[in-house]
């Protein structure tokens, strides 16, 4: 599945580079502010970190398309009532994945400065805190796919930006789990290279 995301991923950015009106790319970075909901999970947001690479892409007119590769990661705690999904859950205070993520957005420009963004975000779990594996196996699936809306400022060679993610997929690898979903908002910094 891994290799069939970033497969797909690849065919469009190459498909999308010969039929641009220009190209630039970057690299960016910043502070992920995230949830997990379900029963299982506390209901407040914890702080992460996400770093990676974009371009744009011009499509002539106030249309660009910025496709992103991302690696993202999620904190999170547990709720006390934790261990009742599994009772090898026990131990589990606190929740760490790491994904790589590859937004696909469509940037609509507002102004010379100004643009809304708006996209599909693909996400392949690349690791995941080893209490949570060892003591509870896979408890989460491998793939996740977010809905993202935002805003970003272009100032010259920089672009300052704020987005929020939406889980539309269960993340939970349990059956008795309930249903697990993300959300997310990211604020960063990025620079044109």
């Amino acid at each position: 599945m891994k290799t069939k995301l970033i497969s797909l991923a690849f065919m469009l950015f190459i498909c999308s580079v010969s039929f641009s009106q220009g190209l630039t790319f970057g690299i960016k970075g910043g502070a992920t502010i995230n949830k997990l909901t379900g029963k299982s999970f506390k209901e407040e947001f914890s702080f992460g970190y996400h770093i990676g690479v974009f371009a744009t892409l011009g499509m002539g007119g106030k249309l660009s398309l910025q496709p992103e590769v991302l690696l993202n990661q999620i904190n999170n705690d547990t709720a006390t009532n934790f261990s009742s999904v599994s009772p090898n859950f026990n131990k589990v205070k606190n929740i760490q994945l790491k994904y790589l993520s590859i937004p696909l957005l469509l940037n609509y420009k507002l102004s010379n400065i100004f643009a809304l963004q708006v996209g599909p975000q693909f996400g392949v779990l690349i690791d995941q805190n080893k209490d949570l594996v060892k003591n509870g196996g896979d408890a989460f699936k491998k793939g996740d796919f977010s809905m993202l809306g935002g805003l970003q400022l272009k100032l010259l060679k920089f672009r300052v930006y704020g987005r929020y993610a939406i889980g539309l997929n269960d993340l939970s690898n349990i059956t008795n789990s309930g249903k697990w979903k993300s959300q997310s908002i990211q604020l960063g910094v990025g620079i044109a290279l």
